[in-house]
């Protein structure tokens, strides 16, 4: 009886043991099909070609483009702009607040009173942090570097991101060319008022602030005194595009598409040193 009693429980351990190891195995399985999964969805996303119009300064559609992948195709990747637009207004920070410690105030040469015998404190100066007009402990100080360095290719990552949200969002207007025999306000209005009507771009004349960063090709001083006098409006030009910059208005306004591209192009592409490097 003793012998079949074992028979029995070993029988029974064997068929738990042989469960427990088909159920392991699915969940392996599962595991495995679950990793399959996610490494499905992370795959990158195709790009869809974005065809933008090119207007002229009075507001006529004049031709069109297809936005280039390599600007406008990056994914939007909110840390790497935090980071980067931060660090470029932590360098644009001009420290001015200053404070004097106990050694830089005047007067305190002298010991105030006696060390012992008059009942009150014991104090070696006047100018103590702790005594009115005395030096302040811990204050700002003129000397602090608030500035942050920045990748060359975080600053480019952040910009094609920045550019491609853009693009994505509707807010890029082309214009042919901005051409201005003389400083003119009045020819600079009439051109913001037929873009926004041709672009169907209403905020552009409707914003107070920021409304529209004009990238110009090059350095034009007509085309930058001619709307100089609109307080929603900011030129610059496209060798100087940044984050910041482009981020802080609503719509971006390029001149000469097709040399601005390439332009962009360029900048994106690591040259000399940085190429080798790679």
């Amino acid at each position: 009886m003793t012998n079949n009693r074992k028979t029995e429980n070993n029988a029974s351990d064997i068929r738990k043991s042989k469960a427990g190891v088909a159920t392991v195995s699915n969940g392996a399985s599962n595991l495995n099909t679950m990793a399959t999964a996610k490494k499905t969805a992370k795959t990158k996303k195709e790009y869809v070609p974005i065809e933008a119009d090119i207007f002229s300064m009075e507001g006529k559609k004049v031709g069109a483009i297809t936005l280039p992948e390599s600007i406008f195709g990056a994914p939007w990747r909110t840390d790497l702009v935090h980071q980067v637009t931060t660090a470029m207004q932590a360098n644009l920070r001009q420290n001015r607040a200053h404070t004097k410690d106990r050694a830089e105030v005047s007067g305190g040469g002298k010991k105030p009173w006696k060390q012992k015998g008059t009942g009150q404190a014991r104090h070696g100066s006047s100018r103590s942090p702790i005594w009115r007009h005395g030096g302040i402990t811990f204050g700002p100080r003129n000397e602090r570097d608030y500035s942050e360095k920045i990748n060359r290719k975080m600053r480019v990552g952040a910009l094609l991101s920045v550019l491609s949200r853009k693009a994505k969002d509707g807010e890029i207007i082309l214009v042919d060319s901005f051409t201005f025999a003389t400083p003119k306000t009045a020819t600079a209005k009439a051109a913001i008022t037929a873009l926004a009507k041709g672009a169907g771009a209403e905020r552009l004349t409707t914003k107070k602030k920021n409304a529209a960063l004009i990238a110009l090709s090059a350095y034009d001083a007509n085309a930058i005194k001619s709307f100089k006098n609109f307080g929603n409006v900011t030129t610059e030009e496209l060798r100087n595009l940044n984050p910041v910059d482009v981020m802080a208005h609503k719509y971006l306004i390029i001149e000469k598409p097709e040399a601005s591209f390439a332009a962009l192009v360029a900048r994106a592409v690591p040259t000399g040193r940085q190429a080798k490097s790679k």
